[in-house]
C-alpha cells in the first residue's frame, strides 16, 4: 500500500517476516497498576483529572525490544486516546481494541456517573489494560515504536508521535470518513462485515440494557430483605421462646440482603467486558469504512479514465472543442492532433493512478480480511468465556441465597 505522509516510514520494521509470529507480551509484562487525582489550575479554578501508572518489566533477557528493562509513567486518558488514534490511522485495516466508556452507559442506581467515583476509576483503570494488552497481544500493533515509547517515554512521546505526522493524516481521514460513500461495485464481503457489526452492536445493546434492568429490580429485591431482619429482630425481643430463633433468622436475613453487592460488582466486570465488543462493533465498521473509501477512489480513477478516453474519441473526430460543440465545425487537424496529445498524456496519468489504487486496495483487502478472521476468532472466544463466567456467577449467588434461606428454615425450626 502507498505510504501516506510518512507514517508508515518508520514502522517499516512491521514485517510479517521479522515479526514471525511474536508478541512483546513473550519478553515483558504490562500492567496498569493504579490510578491518581490530581489538578490543574489555581485555587479557585482548579482542574481535576486521572492519571494512570503504566508499569512495564522485561522478562526475557536476551529481548532488546524495550527501551528500558524496567519503567513507570503516568498517562492521562486523553493520552490513551492519542495512542488509539495514531494506531487507527497508521494501521487502517486493523480492527483495533476499543478504550473503555470515558462515561458511565447502561447504568443502574447503585452504578455512580461520577467519572472520580473509585469504582469507575478502577474499572477504567482495568480496561485501559486490558486495551494496552490488547495492542501488546497483537503480531503488528504490540511492534510498533510508538506504542513502546507510549509505554516507557514520558514527555518525549508526544513530541514523537506529533513528529509522525499522524495528525495531519488524521484530518484528512476524518473529511474523507465524513462523505457519504456510493460505490457502483460495493464488495459484498465487506458488505456482510458491515451489516454484522451493526447487528453484533444491537445485540450487545440491548444484552446490556436488559441486563441493567434485571440487576436494577434484584438488587431493589434483595435490600428489600433487610426490612425483614430489622423486624424479626424487633420481634425477637418481646418474644420469650421464640426470641432466640427469630434473632438468628434476622441476622441470616440481613447477610443475604447484603450478599448481593459484592455479586453485583463481580458482574460489573462481565458488563464491561460486553461493553469491549459492543465498542468493538465501532472499530469493525471503521475498517469497512476505509474500504469502501479505497473502493471509490479506484472507481473515481477509473471513471476519470474513461471520461477521458470518450473525449479522446471526439477530439480524434476534430469534435471537441466548443465551436465544433456549438456550431458542428471541424477541428483543423493541428488542433486536433493537440488536444489528443494532452489527452493522451491525461489518459496515461490516470492509468497509473488507477493502477496505484488499485494496488492500494488489493492490499488493503488481503491485511484487513485476515485481521478480521482474527478478531473473529478472538470475538468468539472472548464471548464465550464471558457468558459462561456470567452464568457461573449467578450459579454462586444462587447457591448462597440457598445457602442463607436453608439457615434461616433451620432457626425456624429451632424455635420450641
Amino acid at each position: 500500500m502507498e505510504k501516506e505522509s510518512g507514517v508508515e516510514d518508520e514502522n517499516s520494521h512491521n514485517t510479517d517476516e521479522e515479526l514471525n509470529n511474536d508478541i512483546i507480551l513473550n519478553h515483558m509484562e504490562i500492567c496498569v497498576a493504579e490510578a491518581e487525582k490530581r489538578a490543574n489550575g489555581t485555587l479557585n479554578i482548579r482542574d481535576f483529572f486521572t492519571v494512570y501508572l503504566i508499569e512495564t518489566k522485561v522478562t526475557d533477557p536476551e529481548w532488546n525490544g524495550a527501551l528500558n528493562k524496567l519503567s513507570t509513567v503516568w498517562r492521562r486518558y486523553t493520552e490513551f486516546e492519542q495512542l488509539r488514534a495514531y494506531l487507527e490511522v497508521t494501521y487502517p485495516y486493523i480492527v483495533l481494541p476499543p478504550l473503555p466508556e470515558k462515561r458511565v452507559l447502561y447504568g443502574w442506581q447503585k452504578v455512580s456517573t461520577d467519572t472520580f467515583d473509585p469504582d469507575f476509576v478502577d474499572r477504567r483503570r482495568a480496561g485501559l489494560e486490558n486495551f494496552l494488552l490488547r495492542i501488546a497481544s497483537h503480531q503488528i500493533l504490540g511492534h510498533d515504536k510508538h506504542f513502546m515509547e507510549f509505554l516507557q517515554q514520558d514527555d518525549r512521546w508526544k513530541e514523537m508521535i506529533k513528529e509522525s505526522s499522524y495528525l495531519q493524516v488524521a484530518e484528512s481521514k476524518l473529511k474523507s470518513l465524513s462523505v457519504a460513500v456510493r460505490l457502483k461495485r460495493p464488495d459484498p464481503r465487506f458488505e456482510s462485515i458491515k451489516n454484522y457489526s451493526i447487528d453484533l452492536q444491537s445485540n450487545l445493546s440491548n444484552l446490556l440494557r436488559s441486563r441493567a434492568k434485571v440487576v436494577e429490580k434484584q438488587y431493589s429485591v434483595y435490600k428489600l430483605h433487610a426490612n425483614y431482619g430489622r423486624v424479626f429482630s424487633e420481634w425477637s425481643a418481646v418474644e420469650k421462646e421464640m426470641g432466640d430463633g427469630l434473632q438468628r433468622a434476622g441476622h441470616y436475613l440481613d447477610t443475604f440482603a447484603s450478599s448481593i453487592d459484592a455479586a453485583l460488582e463481580d458482574e460489573e466486570l462481565f458488563a464491561d467486558q460486553l461493553k469491549e465488543y459492543l465498542f468493538f462493533a465501532t472499530s469493525l465498521q471503521n475498517v469497512c469504512k476505509k474500504q469502501e473509501i479505497l473502493q471509490l477512489e479506484l472507481e473515481s480513477t477509473e471513471d476519470a479514465v474513461n471520461n477521458k478516453n470518450i473525449e479522446k474519441r471526439r477530439a480524434v473526430q476534430g469534435k471537441s472543442g466548443i465551436m465544433s460543440r456549438l456550431f458542428g465545425t471541424v477541428d483543423t487537424e493541428e488542433v486536433r492532433e493537440h488536444r489528443v496529445s494532452v489527452l493522451d498524456q491525461k489518459i496515461k496519468e490516470g492509468e497509473s493512478d488507477a493502477k496505484i489504487a488499485k494496488e492500494n486496495l488489493m492490499e488493503f483487502l488481503e491485511k484487513a480480511l485476515f485481521d478480521m478472521d482474527r478478531f473473529q476468532e478472538q470475538k468468539a472466544l472472548d464471548l464465550k468465556e464471558t457468558m459462561l463466567g456470567y452464568s457461573l456467577l449467578q450459579l454462586k449467588t444462587a447457591k448462597k441465597g440457598l445457602q442463607a434461606w436453608t439457615q434461616i428454615r433451620d432457626c425456624l425450626a429451632s424455635i420450641p
